[in-house]
């Protein structure tokens, strides 16, 4: 358990149905939140990819990996739904990629493999507390990737890999 009461390793000890999930779209302007005013920046799924290849899991938090073009497998972390805080009128799709980029990369290509759910969406009384509650599902995301199987899915054929 963590200081916040919440588990540091979430989901089974290998992906269970309906994952892993792969998905891949073109990164897209968000709202502008992500790097502004939560200081945790996003790269937001187009809304066809969100309507349509994630309709059917459940709206919360999930964590996996990404890949941006075919740039290295990263861990994140992903927010799935209506962002009650902010009071979106879309569902949406942001992924937190666990890593500093030096640039952002929109129209580039992202791949993520999502493996299991974290939690429910909530809302927050306060930015603090949702940007709390966003760092501990990094913790969670990073604690629960480490184990073996889920490991393995960075050598998924799914991601794509540069020529040698």
């Amino acid at each position: 358990m963590s200081c916040s009461g919440r588990p540091l390793i979430v989901g089974s000890e290998t992906p269970e149905r309906p994952f892993p999930l792969f998905v891949q779209g073109t990164v897209v302007k968000g709202f502008g939140r992500g790097s502004k005013q939560l200081g945790i920046p996003t790269a937001n799924l187009p809304s066809d990819i969100v309507e349509h290849a994630l309709n059917d899991i459940h709206i919360g938090v999930y964590y996996g990996w990404a890949q941006v073009d075919d740039g290295e497998v990263l861990p994140m972390v992903m927010s799935l739904g209506w962002n009650p805080f902010f009071k979106n009128e879309k569902r949406s799709g942001e992924v937190h990629i666990i890593h500093k980029f030096g640039e952002d990369f929109y129209g580039q290509n992202l791949r993520i493999a999502i493996l299991a759910y974290v939690r429910a969406e909530k809302d927050y009384e306060s930015l603090e507390a949702l940007v709390d509650d966003i760092n501990m599902d990094i913790s969670v995301a990073v604690e629960s990737l480490k184990r073996e199987a889920y490991v393995r899915v960075k050598d998924a054929p799914f991601f794509v890999t540069k020529a040698k």
